[in-house]
This record gives C-alpha cells, sequence and structure tokens, in this order.
C-alpha cells in the first residue's frame, strides 16, 4: 500500500469564515490524478466536503483497473484491454484481476480445472427458483439467487478467512453462468440444463443457454469467441457504481455473495447496466433505416427528450476503447451468421454511420460505446433483451469479487459513511 506518512507533497485550504488554514497531504498514484487526504478535514475544522455522485472523491486505493477517459484508456493490472481481449481468454482474465498476474500454462489449467468443477450449483437451488414467478424479470431472479449462495454454501463466509474467500470467488465465478442460464431456462419453460466439464468456461454457458434434450447442440466458434469477448470488456471498470455498491456493502462486513447481490441490484439500473437494452430498444423504437433521419432531428431538439442511446460515455471522453473490439466482433457475429441484411442489423450499422459523421455529435464527444455493438451481439447470438443485463452481471461478478477481495484485505478499510449536507427543519417542538 501507499506509504501515506512519508510524503512531502501538500495541499492548503484556506476558509473565508475565519477557520485557520489546513494544510492536506497530497498523494500521487502510479497514474492518474492526485488526490488530496481529506480525512482529517471534520476533526480540525468541524467541515465536510460536498461531492454529489462521489464525481471528485477516491473512496479507495486499488491495483486492479485504472480508466483514463480522456485518452480512451482501459487497463487490466496495467494491461490494455486491447491486447487482453485479443490474446486471452476470460478465464485468463479472472485470473488476473484475481491474483495480479496472468497465469503460466501450468496455472491457467489448474484455475480452468478448479472453476469447471464448480460449475454445478446446489440441486436444491433448483426449487427455490421455482418460487420465482416465470415472466419475472431475469435480473430479479438473478439477485435474489445469488444472494441465496450464503444460504446453500454458508461452509465458507467467513471473510476473515483467506482461504473462504478464495472459495467462494470461485463458486461464484464458476457457479454465475449456470445460475444465469438457469433463469432464462425457466423464464421460458424449458429444462435446466446442467453443466458439461468437457467444454470451456463460455461454451458450457452457451449450451446451457440454448441446448435442449431434443437435438445436439453445436458448437459455433465465432460466437463463442465473440461472448468471451463480451465477458472480457465487460470483467471491470474502476469504481463504477456497482463496484461501489459492492465495496459499500462488503464494508460491513457481510458475506460476499451478500456484496455481490447488491452489486447485481445496482447494475440492473437503466443508467448502468441497462444501457446495452435500452440501445437495443432505442433501434427497435426507430423501426427502419428511413426514419433515422426524423430521429436524429428529434435527438438534437432539446425540448423533445429524445436520447441517442450507445453513444457517448460518462467516463470516456474520446472514444470507448472497448467499443472498437466490439465492434470488429459485431461485424463477424454478423457475417458468420449471414444477419448483414437483417432490417434491424441495417440500420444500427446505418444509424452508427450517420452518428460518427455528424458534426452534432462529433462536437459532442457522442461516440458509439461498447453498449451499442454489444447489445447488437448479444440480438444476433440468440440472447433476449431483458437478459443482456445478467451477461453483464456474469461478466463483472469477477471485477467485483476482485475488488472486495482487495477491499477487505486493505488494512485501511472501513464500514462506508458519508456524510451530508442538512437542510432540513433545525428544530421543532410539539405543541
Amino acid at each position: 500500500m501507499t506509504d501515506y506518512a512519508n510524503t512531502q507533497k501538500y495541499a492548503t485550504l484556506s476558509f473565508s469564515d475565519g477557520t485557520p488554514s489546513l494544510e492536506m497531504p497530497l498523494y500521487s498514484g502510479s497514474v492518474g490524478p492526485d488526490v488530496i487526504d481529506i480525512r482529517s478535514l471534520y476533526n480540525k475544522t468541524g467541515k465536510f466536503t460536498y461531492d454529489p455522485g462521489f464525481l471528485s472523491t477516491a473512496a479507495c486505493e486499488s491495483k486492479i483497473t485504472y480508466i483514463d477517459g480522456d485518452k480512451g484508456e482501459l487497463r487490466y493490472r496495467g494491461y490494455p484491454i486491447e491486447q487482453l481481449a485479443q490474446k486471452h481468454s476470460f478465464l485468463d482474465v479472472c485470473y488476473l484481476l484475481l491474483k495480479g498476474e496472468l497465469p503460466d500454462s501450468a496455472q491457467q489449467q489448474e484455475f480452468v480445472n478448479t472453476v469447471t468443477r464448480h460449475t454445478m450449483v446446489h440441486e436444491q437451488m433448483q426449487f427455490f427458483l421455482r418460487g420465482f414467478r416465470r415472466d419475472a424479470h431475469p435480473m430479479a431472479v438473478l439477485t435474489g439467487l445469488i444472494g441465496a449462495m450464503a444460504a446453500f454454501y454458508p461452509d465458507a463466509i467467513d471473510v476473515v478467512d483467506p482461504v473462504q474467500r478464495e472459495i467462494s470467488a470461485i463458486r461464484l465465478i464458476a457457479k454465475m453462468p449456470t445460475l444465469v442460464a438457469m433463469s432464462y431456462k425457466y423464464s421460458i419453460g424449458q429444462p435446466l440444463v446442467y453443466p458439461n466439464n468437457g467444454l470451456s468456461y463460455t461454451e458450457n454457458f452457451m449450451r446451457m443457454m440454448f441446448s435442449n434434450p431434443c437435438e445436439d447442440y453445436k458448437i459455433n466458434d465465432v460466437l463463442v469467441r465473440a461472448l468471451d469477448r463480451i465477458f472480457i470488456l465487460h470483467a471491470d471498470h474502476e469504481q463504477n457504481a456497482s463496484t461501489s455498491t459492492v465495496r459499500l456493502a462488503g464494508s460491513s462486513g457481510t458475506n460476499p455473495f451478500a456484496a455481490i447481490a447488491a452489486g447485481i441490484a445496482c447494475l440492473w439500473g437503466p443508467a448502468h447496466g441497462g444501457a446495452n437494452e435500452a440501445s437495443l430498444n432505442m433501434l427497435q423504437q426507430i423501426g427502419s433505416v428511413d426514419k433515422i433521419g426524423e430521429f436524429i432531428s428529434r435527438v438534437k431538439d432539446k425540448n423533445s427528450h429524445v436520447r441517442l442511446m450507445g453513444f457517448g460515455h460518462r467516463v470516456y471522453k474520446n472514444h470507448d476503447p472497448r467499443a472498437k473490439l466490439m465492434r470488429e466482433t459485431c461485424h463477424e457475429v454478423l457475417e458468420a451468421l449471414g444477419l448483414q441484411n437483417d432490417p434491424l442489423f441495417k440500420l444500427a450499422i446505418e444509424l452508427e454511420k450517420i452518428a460518427s459523421e455528424d458534426e452534432y455529435f462529433i462536437s459532442r464527444k457522442l461516440y458509439p460505446n461498447v453498449d451499442f455493438y454489444s447489445g447488437i451481439v448479444q440480438r444476433a447470438i440468440g440472447i433476449p433483451v431483458d437478459m443482456f443485463t445478467c451477461i453483464f452481471a456474469l461478466a463483472r461478478s469477477v471485477g467485483w469479487i476482485a475488488q472486495w477481495e482487495e477491499m477487505i484485505t486493505d488494512k485501511e478499510y472501513k464500514i462506508g459513511r458519508p456524510r451530508q449536507l442538512f437542510t432540513g427543519y433545525a428544530h421543532r417542538n410539539l405543541e
């Protein structure tokens, strides 16, 4: 961890209300903006900082993921996302996020074998699943299933024990595809499909999603690579809303499955994990290529409240580095499935072209983001729209558990307790 005691840089905060000036340590990370340590601010001045959305607040120290939004860079443990997505599998990336280094061949084989041996879920979980309505949103079901894992696997939820933490991490990564597939099969009334230990992680997931007892399931390598890349690109994304939720929930010392369930609930929000679902819904609302012009005009109209979904990003002020990779994958999938002339996909490609050339969107840096392409790819693969966020949660589970582990082992971690600027009644008495 950072040697805070030996910092040589300080920031001076001055006040106009007579409070004496205060010197606060200024720390530098390995890359990125410096941070001002304000932990002594309240004790020395009686004042808090005010930062809605925590947009200017570093709530933790982390070595896992780094984003430079201005340059359009995303790195896992220092490795650019482009290199990882092109040269490694999702389970390699899982190992990297959890362990800090990419696995050698022996470590890779051992990790893959360990994950594979844990893909089955407790048989009674299917009876728990049947308690949900079949028309329930899959994210509601998944939130319940993950939270319930603490009840089905209570033997490894002691957060103080590093061995139990590792077991829970493996269980989460291994069983998440099984639970996602179970929630999908249940919603459409098909038999649940057990994992197959002879398949890769992503092959196994696709088989559990799309096979049925009536016929053999045929593996399509192009689709497997595409989905594996989606998993890699969504595996972690620094201190976003759901990750911060996992850390905040976990800071109380609750078990990892409860913390991850909280993260899934946060991810469900349309401003977060629901973006790719919103992008595809937007395309369906536009309807056809000849209506794009009308739609673009409405987007530009400040009074219309119509938004261009799947373009621009809160963090990336340049191109989303994941979008280029997903764009390549998108076209590979459409070509492999012969869908280049599908009306919805033609609409998406034309909208992408127009928006990418329109000065209105260029000047506002509204470039296509990863959600725009991943929604198209998932639909082409056969994943229904309401399952998109579950796919996101499956991929992000490794990032959440890695961030949770980092927080638990941080000697400075404390239970989260944000402050407030109170503007209600100061004091009232009952008559």
